[in-house]
């Protein structure tokens, strides 16, 4: 098969799928992984696609979250750092909840105490299925295979049963109106959340204050606090400080 009858099958199976790794290029058209990213580079050079982690996007996924398993490998020493000091948040026996955020994921990685943690994220529930401390719960519903969680609004309704200490939250986008999210879900999820918590955090690194996102999940006078890895941009300063919202940097 020619380089550009193969390059217009994978555009065919893009418009379908959306994305498509390198080892799922070797396979289905059984070439080489040189000769897969050969055809990768020529069609990102043409603008048909995006590059992401392991493999080829469509181009209008470029300005939305990429998908959740690829950002799980971008976990830096910033986001660690945020991780370890929400962790000081934790008491053994408090019942908490963590959403589905790469920053709440560094943070689910370090936990090491006796908690009840509740998510809609597999990857949370897949991370602390390895440490036999935390009691997991995982609620259920269909699974957004983009960001990797479910949603069920039967499965919501639960959250109205249970009143969380600490909720653990992330966010796409942080602006001078509110806390932003890529997905209607996701963002209402974390309303209902907040709601249910005595305390809500977000854990979010300084990229996010120069962000934009869709829909918006919460007000500045929901989160108690942020915690972050750079002091950020003085109208956010002043605006957590007239909405009584803690920031924390991340040492």
């Amino acid at each position: 098969m020619y380089q550009e009858e193969r390059l217009v099958k994978i555009l065919a199976y893009l418009n379908e799928h959306q994305s498509m790794s390198v080892a799922e290029i070797c396979e289905r058209f059984q070439v080489s992984r040189d000769t897969a990213r050969r055809d990768i580079v020529k069609l990102v050079g043409k603008g048909a696609a995006i590059r992401t982690h392991g493999g080829i996007a469509l181009p209008d996924l470029a300005n939305t979250i990429l998908a959740y398993r690829d950002r799980l490998q971008t976990f830096s020493r910033e986001k660690m750092k945020i991780g370890s000091e929400a962790l000081s948040f934790l008491r053994q026996g408090g019942h908490y909840f963590l959403d589905t955020s790469t920053t709440v994921s560094c943070m689910a990685q370090q936990i090491d105490q006796e908690i009840n943690v509740y998510t809609h994220s597999l990857d949370i529930a897949e991370i602390l299925s390895h440490q036999e401390k935390s009691s997991v719960f995982l609620f259920g519903g269909a699974l957004n295979t983009v960001n990797r969680y479910f949603f069920d609004i039967e499965s919501v309704s639960q959250l109205e049963k249970i009143h969380f200490d600490v909720a653990f939250l992330g966010a796409a986008a942080i602006t001078n109106d509110g806390f932003y999210y890529d997905d209607k879900e996701d963002a209402y999820v974390k309303g209902k959340v907040s709601e249910r918590s005595r305390v809500t955090a977000v854990l979010a690194d300084s990229k996010k204050f120069i962000r934009n996102s869709r829909y918006k999940g919460l007000n500045w006078s929901d989160v108690d606090l942020i915690i972050t890895n750079e002091t950020p941009p003085s109208s956010y300063v002043q605006r957590a400080d007239r909405d009584e919202t803690q920031l924390i940097i991340a040492q």
